[in-house]
């Protein structure tokens, strides 16, 4: 297991050197000139220029590269542009507000789909099964638009449950009072894909031998299902979650702007509209690096979930 842990762990940085150069070049080769968008229209050509030697724009692309390097390895990103705040103090402010959103999201999206989509495996064919089927495919034909419409008018407007927006210091009010309705509207439009596809999952494991096996030696069916069904289509459910925790990360940003929460994603959205170069770049080298760990992390659970699964 350590070997292991450590050669995935080398392997990770060379993957991540070619993200810190793709971005890096990306934004050299397709990005707006940054003197101009911190200069303004108005700018003359002698403060463009010095707005280019402050930033080291004037410096030779392989210098420009150690810089952003330098500034990976030591998390300082330096301000950013429109805010003129520290990037890395920036996202230590903001990733409060995105993981009260994102936790519960994951946490109640697998909760939920599993022990549904187990559920509906089992009468599969039945009217049921159909009814299921249906609905969530309807679910996930509608846009996560016309949720956040009907959510606010429902729920806020109507019932008076959740207020529309606002946002508070207190992780506990931001619970109970500010987050409940995003993150039930979040719930809602992932929830049904989830459980089509843990529902497909289940029903491969319903069609091998060994579950005939288990039922002709007594077995009940809670045991044949919790015991056997369940743990064998973990591993598929586990490589699932791995693409869905950056997915949420991503897809939570929306939230955030439609209910005005104060995370990372609203961030980025304002950091995209006034070409943040900073913010950004940090933003997809983190996203990058997390997407890295949460794998490495499901593949150390394939072992405990699967004490068969051999590591090469």
């Amino acid at each position: 297991m350590a070997a292991y842990l450590v050669r995935r762990l080398w392997q990770m940085i060379p993957t991540l050197l070619g993200v810190v150069l793709l971005v890096f070049f990306l934004f050299k080769k397709f990005g707006n000139d940054p003197a101009l968008i911190l200069g303004g229209m108005n700018a003359s050509a002698e403060q463009i220029e010095a707005i280019r030697d402050q930033l080291g724009l004037n410096k030779p692309v392989w210098e420009q590269l150690l810089i952003f390097l330098k500034q990976i390895v030591t998390f300082d990103w330096g301000k950013s542009w429109a805010t003129s705040e520290p990037v890395a103090n920036l996202f230590a402010t903001r990733l409060p507000a995105t993981l009260t959103v994102t936790v519960p999201i994951l946490v109640l999206e697998v909760v939920l789909a599993i022990p549904f989509a187990l559920a509906v495996a089992t009468v599969r064919g039945s009217l049921t099964d159909r009814a299921v089927m249906i609905c969530t495919t309807v679910a996930v034909s509608i846009s996560l638009l016309v949720y956040v419409i009907l959510a606010q008018y429902v729920f806020a407007f109507r019932l008076g449950w959740f207020p529309v927006q606002g946002w508070t210091g207190s992780v506990w009010t931001n619970l109970t009072t500010y987050a409940p309705l995003p993150i039930l509207v979040a719930v809602a439009v992932s929830l049904a894909p989830q459980i089509r596809l843990y529902r497909s999952f289940f029903l491969d494991e319903l069609g091998h031998d060994y579950v005939r096996t288990a039922r002709a030696k007594g077995l009940t069916e809670g045991t044949v299902l919790l015991k056997h069904v369940l743990r064998n289509a973990l591993i598929p459910i586990l490589t699932n979650v791995s693409v869905l925790v950056p997915g949420v990360l991503v897809g939570s940003f929306l939230i955030e702007v439609f209910f005005s929460i104060p995370g990372l994603g609203r961030e980025l959205y304002l950091a995209v509209n006034r070409g943040d170069y900073p913010v950004i770049q940090a933003f997809a080298i983190y996203l990058a690096a997390l997407t890295m760990t949460v794998n490495l992390l499901v593949d150390v659970l394939y072992k405990v979930v699967d004490p068969r699964v051999v590591f090469k």
